[in-house]
């Protein structure tokens, strides 16, 4: 649709506004402001992303953003625009609450023995996994899960201070973006509690990060949180 509108040379970002507006309050300055998030011009041409008025051959639900909605794939759900009103290209950076002042990773990092602090913009979706449940049958216990936010190429389990053990993918589901759901069997498993933690590796190698990474150590904001997740079972 970008295409066919004929985007101008100038054109560097693309803004998709919803409905849903409310007044804030900008250097005491009270305006209305429609939530909106934006996309590099580049991000916005991926063909994949769909502007959505259908789900599941009827039309799109109120409650998931009726008549029109935007879905970029491999990007962090705020990005998924609900009640589409208009997509406008600019031809500067686009600020508003929801791209410059919420939905923010504030980061703090060491480089040569400074404190070093960032505000980025919640982006693209990160690597992760978690493990969901604990299933008993036949007295044989099986840890299962999820992992998403990159393809995946493995995910691994570890057992309280145990080794890493491979755990087996559900190959029912092999879109792209799509959550790979996973499973571990348990062998002798014992009675009392105990902490499950799972780690994703996506294709390129990439790790899902420990608790304790830089990575994660450093964020003070909730967003893109995608550490590893450590789960307490109790057996009895």
């Amino acid at each position: 649709m970008l295409q066919e509108a004929g985007v101008q040379d100038q054109g560097i970002e693309v803004v998709f506004f919803g409905s849903d507006t409310g007044v804030e309050d900008v250097r005491d300055v009270k305006m209305p402001q429609h939530f909106a998030r934006s996309m590099a011009l580049a991000d916005a041409l991926d063909p994949r992303n769909l502007l959505c008025y259908e789900m599941n051959g009827e039309p799109l639900p109120q409650l998931h953003g009726f008549p029109l909605r935007l879905i970029a794939p491999g990007w962090y759900g705020i990005a998924n625009t609900k009640w589409l009103e208009r997509i406008e290209v600019l031809p500067t950076r686009y600020e508003n609450r929801f791209m410059a002042r919420d939905y923010v990773t504030i980061r703090e990092q060491q480089r040569d023995g400074q404190s070093v602090w960032t505000e980025t913009s919640v982006g693209r979706a990160l690597l992760k996994s978690a493990p969901a449940k604990v299933t008993r049958e036949a007295g044989q216990y099986r840890i299962v899960g999820a992992a998403w936010g990159a393809p995946i190429a493995s995910v691994e389990v570890r057992i309280d201070a145990g080794p890493w053990l491979p755990a087996t993918i559900d190959e029912g589901e092999d879109a792209e973006f799509a959550w790979k759901l996973w499973s571990l069997e348990w062998a002798n498993a014992a009675a009392g509690e105990h902490a499950i933690t799972s780690r994703a590796i996506d294709t390129q190698g990439n790790i899902q990060p420990a608790q304790d990474d830089p990575w994660i150590t450093g964020k003070h904001t909730y967003w893109e949180s995608n550490g590893q997740v450590t789960r307490r079972v109790r057996l009895a």
